[in-house]
C-alpha cells in the first residue's frame, strides 16, 4: 500500500540539483530503461553504467538499485558493478557488506504453473517466475488482457491475508503483502553509507509508490519520472549525470 505520507502528484515537479548528502534509490524498468517488448529485450545504454558508478562514488557509496527483477538480473543488465540492490519489489535486499535481507514468503508453485500455462492458451503473453513474486505480462497479447487479469486477481483470492495482486506497465504481478519497495528503503537506511542522508527515491509506476512514500517519511524527496522528467528514461539519465559533479571542489 502507499504510505500515507505519499500520494501520486505529491512528488517534485522538476528534478532538484544533486546534494552530496543524498541516499539514491533508483528504478530500473521505465526509470533508467526504456520499456522494452519484453523484459529480456531492454537496452542498457553505453554510459549508464559508467554513470552509475561516478554517482555512487560521487554520494559516497549511498545509491541503490530497486527494482521488480531479481537481483541476477540487475546483475547482468549492470555488469560489472554490483551495487546495493532490492529485488523482486523489495523481497531480496542487498545490503553495502554483501548480506542479503530477505523475506520467506513466496508465492505458490501451484499459482505459478496456471499462469505459465497461460502462454500455451493465450498466445503472447510472457509469465516471469521469480523466487517470491510472479508476473504475467500481456504487453504483446493485449487481446488476453482481460483473461490474465482473471485468472492472477483468482489466484491471489485464494490467500489474500498473505498475497496481492500488483497493476505494473501492460502486467500483472501477484507478491507478498510484506513485500514493497518501502522495505528496501528502510532495509538501507539503516545501515552505512545510507544512514543519516536525505533519501531520493526516483521511480516511474505504482510499484515505486510505496518506495515514494518511504523515502518522504525519511524526510526525502520521491521524483515520479512522469512528473519530474516529462516520463523519459533519457532525461533520468541526463540528470543521473549530473549526480557525478557534487563530488567536484
Amino acid at each position: 500500500m502507499v504510505d500515507a505520507a505519499f500520494r501520486p502528484g505529491r512528488g517534485t515537479t522538476m528534478p532538484p540539483a544533486p546534494q552530496r548528502d543524498w541516499a539514491l534509490f533508483l528504478d530500473l524498468d521505465g526509470t533508467l530503461l526504456d520499456i522494452a517488448a519484453t523484459p529480456g529485450a531492454v537496452v542498457v545504454p553505453r554510459d549508464l553504467v559508467s554513470d552509475l558508478e561516478a554517482a555512487a562514488a560521487a554520494l559516497d557509496g549511498a545509491l541503490a538499485i530497486v527494482s521488480g527483477r531479481d537481483l541476477h538480473d540487475i546483475d547482468q543488465l549492470l555488469a560489472p558493478l554490483h551495487l546495493p540492490a532490492a529485488g523482486e519489489h523489495g523481497a531480496v535486499v542487498r545490503l553495502p557488506s554483501g548480506r542479503r535481507d530477505e523475506v520467506a514468503t513466496r508465492v505458490p508453485k501451484d499459482w505459478i504453473e496456471v499462469l505459465l500455462q497461460l502462454q500455451e492458451t493465450c498466445p503472447g503473453v510472457l509469465t516471469e517466475p521469480k523466487a517470491h513474486n510472479v508476473v504475467a505480462h500481456f504487453r504483446n497479447a493485449s487481446a488476453h488482457e482481460a483473461t490474465v487479469r482473471r485468472v492472477a486477481s483468482e489466484l491471489a483470492s485464494r490467500d489474500p491475508g498473505n498475497f496481492e495482486l500488483l497493476e505494473a506497465k501492460m502486467a500483472v504481478e501477484i507478491r507478498p503483502r510484506t513485500v514493497t519497495k518501502a522495505r528496501a528503503v528502510d532495509c538501507l537506511m539503516k545501515v552505512e553509507p545510507f544512514v543519516g542522508r536525505v533519501p531520493v527515491f526516483v521511480g516511474d509506476d505504482a510499484t515505486d509508490h510505496d518506495g515514494f512514500g518511504a523515502a518522504v517519511q525519511h524526510g526525502g524527496i520521491a521524483l515520479d519520472v512522469a512528473h519530474a522528467f516529462a516520463g523519459r528514461p533519457n532525461q533520468v539519465r541526463a540528470w543521473l549525470k549530473r549526480i557525478a559533479e557534487v563530488a567536484a571542489p
